[in-house]
């Protein structure tokens, strides 16, 4: 499945998996990933508003619509609609050989 991410990005890490109740308080107020890393959403169960806060943006997801794409030092947040399953990756530019 193609995410959209830019050519030469991979995953590196993943969160565990959150729920409702283990969902840290930091990811659903404003924050942003590090420069030069992407990190995409996988809803496996329930849903979320993704909200992006320059420009205001907000989106409905869930397991059937695509992860959530969230570019490099974007200001976003979570808002958690009842019961949910999601973990979160982080992909960087790869690292050439040495």
């Amino acid at each position: 499945m193609s995410l959209g991410l830019p050519d030469g990005i991979s995953a590196y890490k993943r969160t565990p998996v959150f729920d409702e109740l283990t969902t840290p308080a930091g990811l659903q107020r404003a924050h942003s990933t590090k420069s030069g890393v992407w990190g995409v959403i996988h809803i496996l169960e329930g849903e979320m508003i993704y909200k992006t806060l320059n420009p205001q943006t907000e989106r409905v997801a869930n397991k059937g619509t695509p992860p959530i794409v969230i570019k490099p030092q974007e200001l976003h947040e979570v808002e958690l609609i009842g019961p949910v399953l999601f973990y979160v990756e982080f992909h960087a530019q790869r690292q050439p050989s040495q």
